[in-house]
């Protein structure tokens, strides 16, 4: 993700998240263009956590019109760069996702998957994060872990 003024992005917070956050989408947009033709929307950022949702949209299906799971890998990704980037090190520029690997616990056939992300590790030259997926009825649809590399300025 391209650094873009970290001091301007606002934060939400609070149980039963449920509206996107306009500026927050199109902040991510801007910087990660397929979080838009995935349909990503920003709930809340902040270098605590981010949420992001994904609707389920049959065009991002497999067999069985279960959600893809490279769909629910790209939204972990988006989600875990947002996390990723707003915990940059003073001098960096940006991130890349170095090394990801994801544990599925069940199908989504409708609704919506929410990506929630959280820094495990913030270094020099990596940052750890893990991002949970939650169904609309708040199961656990899967739970990734990926470093990403923190980019030179």
């Amino acid at each position: 993700m391209a650094r873009a003024g970290r001091s301007g992005w606002r934060t939400r917070a609070g149980p039963g998240l449920t509206d996107a956050d306009a500026a927050l989408t199109a902040a991510a947009r801007d910087s990660m263009p397929f979080a838009q033709v995935l349909g990503i929307e920003v709930l809340a950022a902040s270098r605590e956590e981010v949420q992001a949702r994904m609707h389920w949209n049959e065009r991002l299906c497999t067999a069985g019109r279960v959600l893809h799971g490279g769909a629910l890998m790209s939204l972990a990704d988006a989600a875990g760069a947002y996390c990723a980037f707003l915990n940059l090190p003073e001098g960096s520029s940006g991130t890349a996702t170095i090394e990801s690997k994801t544990n599925f616990f069940r199908a989504v056939r409708e609704g919506h998957v929410v990506a929630t992300a959280r820094p495990l590790h913030r270094g020099r030259t990596t940052i750890v994060v893990e991002t949970d997926l939650h169904d609309a009825d708040g199961k656990h649809v899967a739970r990734v872990t990926q470093t990403q590399a923190v980019l030179g300025a």
